[in-house]
């Protein structure tokens, strides 16, 4: 892994313009971090997400936050970017 760019997705005061980054040309050897926001129905939408990146060859790994009213732990924070090269949140109801 190299480089990471936390995106803070609070509301703002103010618009401020970010770049996007690029999504990786390849998946091949790279860790999807699968991350719930513990809201109703996010576990569901990863267990039916999870098996599909997993068919692909893709290694997955699990985190949740404690609940969706809060932002995410710094702990939960640091264990994703210590082992994840990818991350995608679940924001199901």
């Amino acid at each position: 892994m190299s480089g990471y760019a936390m995106r803070d997705p609070t509301a703002e005061t103010a618009a401020v313009l970010r770049e996007r980054r690029p999504p990786p040309a390849d998946l091949a050897g790279e860790t999807v971090a699968l991350l719930s926001i513990s809201k109703e129905r996010s576990d569901e939408f990863m267990d039916a997400l999870e098996p599909l990146i997993q068919a692909a060859g893709v290694k997955t790994i699990r985190f949740k936050k404690p609940t969706h009213t809060k932002p995410a732990p710094d702990q939960i924070i640091q264990d994703i970017v210590a082992s994840a090269d990818i991350v995608v949140e679940a924001l199901a109801d």
